[in-house]
């Protein structure tokens, strides 16, 4: 989904005169720090999109010819630098008027609000007035306001560094599922799905991730356990993936390996679990692909079949839309379980960090 950065023009882009009106080329005052935090935005995925009230503009007070000179010198200037506005949104009315297309109103953006294939939970607009928050609010945008204390490099960093975060809720006829994910703010992960065994499962796949996971799960687990594992997996999978986003600047792979002991030795070994031996290893390729191999010795371990293991992570892989090899030999079924699940943790931990700013694909979409 498409990330859009709404964009004040006077006071965020242009520093803006005593008077409101940038009608003269010798009012263009650039503000400090745009021009590189707009290609850093531009670069992170953010479709540009520019929106202005210019109060009055077409009347005498304020004649559209005296403004579009030096608005187009502004976008040539941005063009010139590689820095491109997808959509420039000017409202020209008056307060007085109470125009629905005046922010902090949301006129000049209904197509967006209509179209789905816009994120504006990831959206963000930049302004330099509370009406710009206001309207970010309307939107259900993060809205950051810029002042003397907070320019453009502060913004910059809260947007690249801002936590990626999803909140999932599945409802069918057997199960009802909420789940909040953290990707960047480790905590002690909270679980409860009415399998005790499963819960500490998952409580693994958190803590050894850094992930901050919380998941509730209401399941029919008086007609078996089947439903509650496939469905969580699902949700937490759709969880990732949306935290995920356009996984610009993450690591992409993983792998379930010891610490070396120095850089000579760094070879991928086996994780281990007492006699257990797991390895792992994961892509967030956005092609949904599980391999497993291994058996377990037992039917079940505490309250879960040992068969809805392999299912949780066929399911988790498929709802992710992430590719994992699995494969686990040992005498403990509780040890060839758990060891599993922390192998997992460990790959998730590696694929999710953030390694850079663009897609880590030749296709540039993953």
């Amino acid at each position: 989904m498409k990330r859009i950065a709404y964009i004040d023009r006077d006071g965020t882009l242009i520093a803006e005169p005593d008077d409101f009106q940038i009608d003269a080329y010798e009012k263009i005052r650039f503000v400090p720090g745009m021009l590189d935090g707009l290609r850093a935005l531009q670069d992170d995925g953010f479709v540009l999109v520019m929106v202005s009230n210019q109060d009055g503009l077409g009347t005498d007070a304020f004649p559209t010819e005296h403004f579009e000179g030096p608005h187009r010198l502004l976008m040539q200037l941005l063009e010139s630098q590689g820095i491109r506005f997808k959509e420039v949104l000017i409202d020209p009315s008056l307060p007085a008027e109470q125009s629905p297309n005046r922010k902090p109103g949301v006129g000049m953006v209904l197509h967006h609000l209509r179209d789905r294939s816009i994120d504006l939970a990831r959206s963000i607009v930049v302004g330099d007035r509370e009406t710009d928050l206001e309207f970010a609010r309307q939107l259900g945008a993060q809205g950051y306001r810029l002042g003397e204390r907070f320019g453009w490099p502060d913004v910059v960093e809260a947007v690249l560094q801002r936590d990626r975060q999803a909140s999932v809720r599945r409802e069918t006829r057997e199960t009802r599922i909420d789940v909040q994910l953290n990707l960047d703010r480790a905590q002690e992960p909270a679980v409860t799905t009415g399998l005790g065994f499963f819960d500490h499962m998952l409580e693994q796949l958190g803590k050894h991730s850094g992930i901050g996971l919380t998941l509730r799960c209401a399941g029919d687990t008086h007609i078996d356990e089947h439903h509650t594992v496939e469905d969580v997996a699902l949700a937490l999978g759709e969880a990732l993936r949306q935290a995920l986003a356009d996984k610009r600047g993450v690591a992409r792979y993983g792998q379930a390996e010891e610490p070396a002991r120095d850089a000579s030795s760094a070879v991928p070994v086996l994780l281990p679990m007492d006699e257990a031996r797991v390895s792992a290893c994961l892509d967030l390729s956005g092609r949904p692909y599980f391999v497993f191999e291994g058996a377990f010795p037992r039917e079940r371990v505490g309250d879960l079949p040992t068969e809805l293991v392999v299912h949780f992570f066929r399911s988790l892989s498929d709802a992710a839309r992430l590719t994992l090899h699995l494969q686990v030999q040992g005498e403990n079924a509780h040890h060839m379980v758990e060891g599993c699940f922390k192998a997992v943790a460990r790959c998730l931990a590696q694929a999710k960090q953030r390694a850079g700013t663009g897609v880590p694909s030749t296709k540039g979409v993953l």
